[in-house]
């Protein structure tokens, strides 16, 4: 495994643990169609979570979180409904979040959540 791959999914690991903190149960991992990939759906109450993460190891290239533009937010709204296509799941409401990880070369980690993401 590549270490950008490794780096990727620790990082989801990561994000599936704090949404879980959260009280959110992690529905579906790295779910893929021919539109694109949802990196973690998740559900907590009546709320279908969308979630895209971007985990880096350092700011070269910015904040993670800015990574994802309105273009990658439209295509995860996209993708959510593929999904409850796909799984015949009626959910009432849909969140889409983004979160960002960065995982220093010292060891430091943090991560920032962003919620209903528009």
């Amino acid at each position: 495994m590549k270490a950008k791959d490794a780096l990727g999914a620790w990082g989801e690991t990561l994000a599936c643990d704090h949404l879980t903190e959260l009280g959110c149960t992690i529905v579906d991992r790295n779910w893929r169609c021919e539109f694109g990939e949802i990196d973690i759906v998740a559900r907590q109450g009546s709320t279908l979570i969308v979630c895209e993460v971007k985990t880096r190891s350092s700011l070269r290239h910015g904040d993670p979180v800015e990574a994802v533009s309105e273009r990658k937010v439209r295509r995860l709204r996209r993708l959510a409904l593929c999904w409850l296509d796909a799984h015949a799941i009626h959910a009432p409401h849909i969140r889409i979040d983004v979160i960002g990880i960065l995982r220093r070369s010292d060891g430091q980690t943090s991560l920032r959540h962003l919620t209903g993401v528009e």
